[in-house]
């Protein structure tokens, strides 16, 4: 052995030897995709910066530059590739030769195991578009929408009498219950979680659904009076405004305009737009712990509690739309122990929906996230309808995940 090495060492170098080649992987630029999107999904557009996303993957600044020349051009590339992956999942798995059944069973549980893989990365779907341009939000949009047709087609065959509407809501539901992994972050195997996405979604296929509106949306109905308060218009202001332009667009002599006051003013009321913003977001859990305190002591029995905390739940979204986008776009925008704090209400209202479902308590936890998630991404398609027939479809999609299929 000492002779063979001997013989190694005296042996003449090779030209390049000595010097570092250093190869960049051939995948690099998905690398920082997908960096770019997990920053984004955890903590919003404004907040990450390209450096950090950049020492996640182990590069400079100047060589993430080489691949995406500013911070948008990374969103757009996170979110188009985001959607371009799954459809191309979905694409995959899709057999037309298949019964419907067999076809959507292969249809879920592709999508889910992809979704549980990319699980850190796949909420960006539920804001990106209020950062995107004109152009690529459209281009982006088709994309979802040939994802969506791709899950309609089989339910299509398998529910021959529905009618469209009934088709495309189902097939929005089904997507939604299997990306509402991406909105949390509670633990649980895979091996688990794959049987649990398959139960869910086949209860949403199997729901019965109201019959949809005979008219189209009239659009808003003004009822009851106008608050006095002028801090309460103030948040009711601020939510549509961040809802509309995002938080950092957002000015504080905007919002205090748009209520009849100047900037000065406003500081009467809210220290900074940071502290409007945490303002908000408290009132939306109270308001939803309120509506399940209501909920449980109307209620005769714990299906009928999760039936009322649906309704109020969904009731309580279409009401103000706005705040559920700004709350998963902005969050990150708040002092980290306001994050704390709301986050602490938001487990506690989420428990208390949880405790009343049968079954395995962390399972619970996944059913309520998925119901949360059907009032917005289902909430999306119809526009927040919020008629009465609306509202009942919406709610029997979130009972069908949370109680199962009647």
């Amino acid at each position: 052995m000492v002779a063979e090495r001997s013989e190694v060492e005296l042996a003449p170098a090779p030209p390049d030897a000595g010097k570092s080649v250093r190869r960049r992987p051939k995948d690099r630029k998905v690398q920082i995709i997908r960096a770019a999107a997990r920053a984004f999904s955890d903590r919003g557009y404004y907040p990450v910066g390209v450096d950090e996303i950049a020492a996640e993957v182990g590069i400079s600044g100047p060589a993430l530059y080489r691949h995406f020349r500013n911070k948008y051009a990374l969103l757009v590339a996170a979110a188009e590739e985001g959607a371009r992956h799954l459809l191309n999942v979905a694409l995959a798995a899709d057999d037309p030769q298949l019964d419907p059944a067999q076809r959507l069973d292969a249809l879920i549980r592709a999508m889910s195991e992809h979704t549980i893989e990319i699980r850190r990365e796949a909420g960006l779907y539920r804001w990106e578009r209020r950062y995107l341009e004109r152009a690529d939000r459209i281009r982006i949009r088709k994309i979802y929408d040939d994802l969506n047709a791709t899950v309609a087609a089989p339910i299509a065959q398998l529910r021959p009498s529905a009618p469209p509407e009934d088709v495309a809501m189902l097939a929005a539901a089904v997507l939604s219950a299997i990306a509402s992994v991406s909105a949390h972050r509670t633990a649980l195997s895979t091996t688990r979680l794959l049987p649990l996405l398959h139960d869910m979604c086949w209860s949403i296929l199997r729901a019965e659904l109201p019959p949809a509106p005979g008219q189209p949306d009239p659009g808003p109905v003004t009822r009851g009076l106008p608050v006095t308060s002028k801090r309460e218009q103030l948040l009711t202001e601020a939510i549509r405004i961040f809802g509309r332009q995002g938080y950092h667009e957002a000015s504080i002599e905007e919002i205090g305009a748009a209520v009849g006051i100047n900037a000065s003013s406003v500081y009467r009321y809210f220290t900074s737009k940071a502290d409007l913003l945490a303002a908000a977001f408290h009132r939306t859990g109270d308001r939803v712990a309120i509506a399940i305190t209501e909920a449980l002591a109307e209620a005769t029995s714990r299906p009928d509690a999760v039936r009322r905390i649906a309704y109020r739940q969904a009731r309580l979204t279409f009401s103000m739309p706005e705040i559920m986008p700004v709350y998963y776009a902005e969050f990150s925008n708040l002092p980290q122990a306001e994050q704390h704090k709301l986050r602490a209400i938001q487990r506690q209202n989420v428990l208390e929906w949880a405790n009343l479902l049968d079954g395995d308590a962390v399972e619970a936890r996944f059913r309520v996230h998925a119901a949360i998630g059907q009032v917005i991404d289902v909430g999306r398609l119809t526009k927040f309808d919020s008629r009465p027939e609306q509202l009942a479809r919406v709610c029997a999609l979130m009972e069908a995940v949370l109680l199962g299929a009647s």
